[in-house]
């Protein structure tokens, strides 16, 4: 089991910056790829960045937000960031920090095994 508590999301103006917190504990967590994925209001969640598994060198984004936020991971720490930067107002939604073995299951959303319960992220125009 794995355990995911996010950090850090609040409200800021638009072009501002925020930086996202997910604290892991449970089994090892340098053995899975940690991703981020955001749900807006009325839309589907989305997938948003992953940084994978041990190395935390490799990461991959959505197209949207390539550019502006990055992911990256402190495996001493147990903890995955995500650092948002020239904030827009479609940015706005709940943000969600998932665990999974596969990045294609990352990637897909569907199948991941842990999820936090999310932070909400409001960008105002």
């Amino acid at each position: 089991q794995v355990q995911l508590v996010e950090s850090g999301g609040g409200l800021v103006q638009a072009g501002g910056s925020l930086r996202l917190s997910c604290a892991a504990s449970g089994r090892t967590f340098d053995f899975y790829n940690m991703g981020w994925f955001r749900q807006a209001p009325g839309k589907e969640r989305e997938f948003v960045a992953a940084a994978i598994s041990w190395s935390g060198m490799n990461t991959v984004y959505a197209d949207s937000v390539k550019g502006r936020f990055t992911v990256s991971r402190d495996n001493a720490k147990n903890t995955v960031y995500l650092q948002m930067n020239s904030l827009k107002p479609e940015d706005t939604a709940v943000y969600y920090c998932a665990a999974a073995s596969s990045i294609s299951t990352m990637r897909a959303g569907d199948g991941v095994p842990y999820w936090g319960k999310g932070t909400l992220v409001t960008v105002s125009s």
